[in-house]
């Protein structure tokens, strides 16, 4: 068998693992959105359910597609070209990845720590654990 033909299967099945998380995180974007929902919890829960978990999948679906690219570059055809390809890639992957981040935080990362003590990251999970048994009961 072919080697190139290895790697080239290899970059398909890891693009296509990327696609299958980008789906199946909308699904569950939906699906704990109607939860929430379901559960009385308000539409801003569920609105911020549905963002950040579709956010999160999308985050990851990124990084899987990343590394099919630099292993498609690596592997399949090394020129200057390709590497000038993959990291214009990488750089508007990066950024989509940073905004993306953004929207979910709600905050730029370096005003993130100015935002939140370790007191308030605290009490906020406790809200929400004590939040979750109440749903619960």
């Amino acid at each position: 068998m072919n080697v190139e033909a290895i790697y080239s299967g290899t970059v398909t099945v890891i693009e296509f693992l990327g696609a299958a998380v980008i789906v199946f995180g909308l699904i569950a974007a939906f699906v704990y959105s109607l939860v929430a929902l379901g559960r009385g919890l308000g539409v801003a829960v569920a609105v911020r359910s549905l963002r950040n978990v579709l956010g999160g999948s999308i985050l990851l679906g990124l990084e899987i597609f990343v590394a099919a690219d630099l292993i498609r570059t690596i592997t399949v055809a090394p020129t200057i070209e390709n590497m000038l390809g993959l990291g214009l890639i990488v750089l508007i992957r990066t950024i989509l990845s940073f905004t993306i981040e953004i929207e979910i935080e709600g905050t730029l990362p370096w005003r993130r720590a100015l935002l939140t003590s370790g007191a308030t990251v605290i009490a906020a999970g406790a809200r929400q654990a004590t939040a979750a048994k109440k749903a619960t009961k």
